[in-house]
């Protein structure tokens, strides 16, 4: 019974492991070349990897949940011919499934799949994408002279478990010799370089270990996988690195309001949905060009503050596998119209798991909207590396003075986190004041609209 090896492939951009979500197969299933097999999730976007060609599934070499490297084997299956014939592949009336064509040889096993498939976890596919194939590692190079050090790749590929453990022993991940595939840097590269010994005190990962739950009889335990614990990781992983402080104020909407129900039946006419959201993500990018620290980055490896040039707005949406960020490019060059046509758009795709990876990332500043939910303030957390984020509250109405006199106004509750390492108290608070004068008088927008 000739048998052969699927490997994880190499899905391209630079990643080196998936994590499996769930699989769409099961042992002893018959598949047809080009049949979704199985669900994996990368850094940069869930993929639904397809058989590469017919035959039984003989092992699943990998539950859901668990973290697997490229090129290490996903599934062992076996020639359909010389398989029972169960399936609901089979056919003819003998009930004898269609043999398919032999392998050529019985060499190294698949590494590549021709048909990948971008969306969120448990939705459809979407529009196939091929892989591609990250270059190679650049050839070592010698800072030259006696006693130097050596650098062997000015952008080295490694995992982030890697980069952690990097991170945590203060290893320069340039000076480190490569001798996993493709070049890529490993955690053992990087214990070798630096002789295994931590630094005293990590600023990176828990201090304690995992934790356990005593199993209770009547308790339901699910895995925690996914898309879920995704979100979790980056959560994680912003709290721990960012120093968040976070600044609460009130925004009078009265004006705002006044001026969206002026515009809204026009902006229907030209087949657009107008929100409160295109008013705000324009007040946002108007702030960011005056306070540009508030669009930039830190980059950790190589100890410099990266002022980006971009404004993508990522505008945070809750859809039924988890937060999602779509992120609308270039927002400073768009109208309120078009504004408000793509942020419709992405949250559609979002909320029907029809997202692409593009539309995930690259973001440069995040607004988060509590919607109906309201409450009077939050604390919320920032899309590292990002170093601000701004939480939008529901408009109520509540007293205000106004002349010397209360009267009934429309106010929205803005809260703001920041990053204290890059972004000053007075500096965050400027900003937010920022944002507030251009919604309370959103007129103002009009001198620079695009």
């Amino acid at each position: 019974m000739a048998r052969w090896e699927f490997k994880l492939p190499d899905i391209g951009e630079g990643v080196t492991e998936g994590e499996v979500v769930q699989w769409l197969v099961k042992e002893g299933d018959i598949v047809k070349d080009d049949d979704p097999m199985v669900e994996v999730m990368t850094d940069k976007a869930t993929v639904t990897i397809a058989a590469p060609r017919a035959g039984r599934v003989a092992e699943l070499r990998a539950k859901p949940g668990q973290v697997v490297q490229v090129h290490s084997v996903l599934v062992v299956f076996e020639d359909a011919a010389s398989a029972p014939t169960t399936s609901a592949h089979a056919n003819g009336t003998n009930g004898v499934a269609d043999a398919p064509k032999p392998p050529k040889d019985d060499g190294p096993a698949a590494t590549a799949v021709g048909d990948i498939r971008e969306h969120l976890p448990g939705m459809g596919a979407a529009s196939p994408k091929a892989a591609s194939i990250p270059p190679p590692a650049s050839a070592p190079r010698s800072s030259g002279g006696a006693g130097l050090e050596t650098y062997f790749n000015d952008k080295p590929l490694a995992t982030p478990a890697t980069r952690k453990a990097a991170r945590d022993l203060g290893v320069d991940l340039k000076k480190v010799k490569p001798s996993g595939m493709q070049g890529r840097v490993t955690k053992a590269d990087v214990l070798a370089h630096s002789g295994g010994a931590p630094n005293t005190v990590s600023t990176h990962g828990p201090a304690h270990g995992p934790v356990a739950i005593a199993k209770g009889a009547a308790d339901e335990r699910v895995p925690f996988v996914g898309m879920r614990r995704r979100i979790a990781q980056k959560m994680q992983q912003s709290t721990q690195t960012a120093a968040h402080f976070t600044f609460v104020e009130e925004c009078d909407a009265t004006a705002l309001m006044s001026l969206r129900a002026r515009l809204k039946p026009a902006a229907e006419q030209h087949g657009a949905k107008l929100t409160f959201l295109p008013f705000i993500v324009k007040a946002v990018v108007a702030a960011l060009k005056n306070r540009p620290i508030l669009n930039s980055a830190l980059d950790e490896q190589t100890q410099e503050l990266v002022y980006r040039k971009s404004f993508n707005i990522g505008v945070a949406t809750s859809t039924d596998a988890g937060l999602m960020v779509p992120v609308v490019k270039d927002a400073d060059k768009r109208s309120l119209l078009d504004l408000a046509r793509e942020i419709d758009r992405l949250g559609s795709d979002a909320k029907a798991g029809k997202s692409k990876a593009q539309d995930l990332q690259g973001s440069t500043f995040t607004i988060t909207s509590l919607g109906a939910e309201g409450g009077l303030f939050a604390t919320p957390i920032i899309n590292f590396p990002e170093v601000g984020i701004l939480g939008v509250h529901r408009i109520k109405e509540r007293p205000v003075v106004k002349d010397g006199h209360i009267v009934i106004g429309h106010v929205m509750l803005l809260s703001l986190s920041f990053d204290h390492r890059i972004v000053d108290g007075h500096v965050g608070a400027a900003f937010a004041y920022d944002i507030i004068g251009m919604l309370e008088s959103p007129e103002r927008m009009f001198l620079e609209m695009v």
